[in-house]
């Protein structure tokens, strides 16, 4: 569940990008907390990321699937940093560069201390696809911290949302998930779950301040 909280969503005043790179020993040595936006290709990530940093193009968007092949960093209000990580699955590219890169993000999970959270992004109007459970199950698995965000909400009607929402969540409790993972509904169209999203991720960083 999302954290309670009595201060105000957080405003992000500044963002920029850093560095783009395959090796996970280069990214940024700052010990800032790290959330990483990842998902199957063409699932909307950089326009959501676009939305939630108030920038139209700091992640680049491509009506190509598989456009972003490296681990791009950006720096969020100087105190934190937004992960943009390449989209898994169905990617226009050889089966060796897939290879190549699914392997860096495999590293990037494993080795960098600085992740809090992952935020794996599902398309809302499709049914749960195996890529993406055997993704989380991974994670899941390896005991890395992640939430779901669902994109693209403004092609459903409000009923149909909550339906495909409950059933993918419904999806995974029948699989090793004693219960579901925190979810997010958005739309980077209409900015919906822009605040609930800010929110989620400025608790955190209070709550590592305080420790």
């Amino acid at each position: 569940m999302i954290p309670k909280v009595n201060f105000q969503v957080m405003k992000i005043t500044s963002a920029e990008f850093i560095m783009s790179n395959s090796d996970v020993d280069k990214c940024p040595k700052a010990a800032w907390p790290e959330y990483a936006f990842i998902g199957r290709s063409n699932v909307g990530k950089s326009s959501l990321i676009n939305m939630l940093t108030n920038k139209k193009s700091l992640a680049k968007t491509s009506g190509r699937p598989g456009k972003t092949q490296l681990i791009n960093h950006f720096k969020i209000n100087n105190n934190w940093f937004l992960v943009d990580l390449p989209g898994y699955g169905y990617a226009r590219v050889s089966k060796k560069e897939k290879k190549t890169f699914q392997k860096y993000i495999t590293a990037y999970f494993e080795k960098r201390k600085q992740l809090v959270c992952a935020f794996v992004l599902i398309d809302i109007r499709h049914k749960p696809q195996p890529v993406d459970m055997d993704f989380m199950e991974w994670l899941g698995t390896n005991g890395i911290p992640f939430a779901i965000i669902f994109t693209k909400a403004d092609k459903l009607k409000p009923a149909a949302i909550q339906k495909h929402v409950d059933d993918y969540l419904n999806s995974l409790l029948e699989t090793a998930w004693e219960e579901a993972p925190t979810h997010f509904v958005t739309s980077s169209t209409k900015r919906t779950g822009k605040e609930e999203l800010l929110l989620f991720i400025d608790s955190i960083n209070k709550q590592m301040q305080q420790v």
